[in-house]
């Protein structure tokens, strides 16, 4: 009898319960599966190795002992010069610049969905697979792959996904996009996961004491560290500041302003090394332009459409219009004013339950 061809499958295994079921329903339904856990981060010397933080050495560890269980290979891949080249390098410059990344973006773009899927391809996988919540499927009409939200709208995770290309698309498998946390978590119980009630990541992953200021001023230089003034619209001089990296749009806390009101940081003049701020009803505009889009509906903004849209992963969604430019960025117009739009964030476009594409937004207007 002929052998039967089982599709290989290469799983990114972060050792969370998410990913670790995906692993197991891939094995259930019969692929050739292979365990893969990046190693992006040097934890050692830290006092908490995080359990509840993504990438650690206890979530290698996790991820091995599911791969144990399961009876696959898993290999562990070194990536710790490219993730702070194509990361962490990026999160620092971004802080002191004035703008305000999303480095779990990069890592998806940068690190998983190119160097692990070409690492797949090396390893003969047909297939790479992550534990997002998220879908991914194949329109007959346009003849593109959509990319679509979880099941679970409580923690769909296509926000993070817009810059997936087509020719990535016919390669990912998302496992557990149809499912509820619930039903994961209950699912890795089934299978005998010992990860089945693991906490959830919830700070940046090399930042486990989520103190950003302090890890961005240790690997910025102190010539690059400028103090500044503290100003309001109209210029006047407020107090002063350390550092532009330590303040983001929208910001109340820590601005060090002795007023009968509130002020929020509103922006930045780099040139002066001043922060802006005002009063929250300032924090209010009437859209933004978006640079570097990918485009995942169709090839291309050919002309105006609305969408519904986040400028932030945890946010309500909101009516806008698109409106592409000579030059390929695209004019956001909000149909109601937002607040604190800020540059450096992903601003990601739907359409009902199917993500037509997303940018990075590069100002407010």
């Amino acid at each position: 009898m002929k052998k039967r061809y089982k599709k290989r499958v290469v799983v990114s295994m972060s050792g969370g319960v998410d990913s670790s079921v995906a692993t197991a329903l891939l094995k259930h339904r019969g692929y050739d599966v292979i365990g893969v856990s990046m190693q992006i981060w040097d934890h050692s010397g830290q006092e908490d190795s995080g359990f509840g933080s993504c990438c650690s050495p206890d979530d290698i560890y996790h991820a091995r002992a599911v791969a144990d269980t399961l009876n696959i290979p898993f290999y562990v891949l070194n990536l710790e010069e490219e993730f702070r080249k194509n990361v962490v390098e990026h999160f620092v410059s971004e802080y002191i610049e004035g703008r305000t990344p999303n480095p779990c973006i990069l890592c998806n773009q940068r690190l998983k969905f190119d160097i692990l899927l070409r690492k797949t391809l090396e390893l003969q996988g047909d297939y790479l697979a992550t534990g997002h919540h998220a879908r991914v499927l194949w329109n007959d009409s346009s003849g593109r792959y959509l990319l679509l939200k979880g099941v679970d709208s409580n923690k769909d995770q296509s926000y993070f996904l817009f810059t997936l290309k087509q020719e990535e698309m016919k390669r990912l498998i998302f496992p557990i996009g149809d499912l509820t946390k619930d039903n994961v978590r209950r699912i890795a119980k089934n299978f005998g996961l010992k990860v089945a009630d693991k906490k959830e990541s919830q700070e940046i992953c090399f930042i486990p004491d989520n103190d950003y200021r302090r890890f961005i001023a240790e690997n910025m230089g102190a010539a690059r560290c400028k103090s500044g003034n503290v100003v309001n619209k109209e210029g006047k001089i407020l107090g002063r500041h350390k550092g532009i990296y330590m303040f983001t749009v929208g910001q109340r806390k820590g601005l060090g302003i002795p007023a009968s009101h509130p002020y929020y940081v509103l922006g930045f003049d780099l040139q002066n090394s001043a922060v802006i701020v005002g009063r929250d009803e300032d924090l209010l505009c009437g859209g933004l332009i978006a640079e570097k889009l990918n485009w995942i509906l169709f090839p291309g903004l050919e002309s105006e459409i609305t969408v519904s849209l986040k400028i932030r992963y945890r946010y309500q969604e909101a009516k806008a219009t698109l409106i592409p430019q000579d030059n390929g960025n695209v004019l956001v117009r909000f149909h109601t004013p937002q607040k604190a739009v800020t540059p450096g964030q992903a601003v990601v476009f739907y359409d009902g339950n199917t993500v037509v594409g997303g940018g990075w937004i590069k100002e407010s207007t």
